[in-house]
């Protein structure tokens, strides 16, 4: 029985989605890596690339068995984006939401054959920082995490990576690489292992808080309250999915 897989990932502004039929993929989509923040219109962006790329593996949105959204970390707004409407697209079709770390897209995603070995993926984290994550590769193509992902200044990364003898593998990087939701093929298995996710309170790994809260408790001196904290437009029409 052939079971489709919707993967999305906005951890970089290159959102990307990728259509998978069993562990292949059928389609896949990205948007344009401008290098700037993704913020207003970022949804009105990612869902034609949602439907375009569901269009071109010749389904429709009943027809899909899972969706799998990245996890971060990365860019807030992007995060928030690909997440509501992953949630949104697992309620519509009535299936689960399963999460994969976005630093492992990076190398899972990279086109051809990445040699066995252990690198530094790494995902922008703007203020001259950067996320982080040891991955290893396997003999068979295989891509596992070593550890938890990390918030370093950028010199700082490299430090770790020419002690540890690693090559660092992200956009800008020595292996120039981005995250993509093809890489969902890749990990699906170990996807699939760890669980779906709670789709009323499941959240991105955003990493650090977002511009906008800090500077809201820099000026007001106090945590911004709970309830404010991570709802998009969206959600506030018509209430957190």
């Amino acid at each position: 029985m052939t079971e489709y897989t919707l993967a999305i990932d906005g951890s970089t502004y290159a959102g990307s989605v990728a259509l998978l039929s069993n562990d292949s993929v059928i389609a896949e989509r990205a948007l344009e890596d401008r290098g700037i923040p993704s913020r207003a219109g970022r949804d009105e962006l990612m869902l034609p690339v949602v439907a375009e790329c569901i269009a071109a593996g010749g389904i429709t949105v009943r027809d899909i068995s899972r969706v799998v959204c990245g996890a971060g970390p990365g860019g807030f707004t992007g995060l928030r984006v690909a997440a509501s409407i992953a949630k949104g697209l697992a309620v519509g079709s009535a299936s689960p939401l399963f999460a994969v770390s976005s630093l492992l897209l990076t190398l899972a995603a990279a086109p051809g054959t990445i040699a066995p070995a252990r690198y530094l993926s790494t995902i922008p984290a703007m203020r001259g920082e950067l996320f982080v994550l040891e991955v290893i590769v396997d003999d068979h193509g295989g891509v596992r995490a070593l550890g938890e992902p990390r918030l370093l200044a950028e010199e700082a990364a490299g430090d770790l990576a020419r002690a540890a003898g690693v090559t660092m593998a992200g956009p800008g990087a020595q292996l120039d690489l981005r995250p993509h939701a093809r890489g969902v093929a890749k990990l699906l298995a170990s996807v699939m292992a760890d669980g779906p996710r709670h789709i009323d309170t499941w959240e991105p790994a955003y990493g650090r808080l977002a511009e906008a809260q800090v500077r809201w408790e820099a000026v007001h001196g106090r945590p911004l309250p709970t309830e404010a904290i991570g709802r998009t437009p969206a959600d506030r029409g018509r209430g957190a999915l």
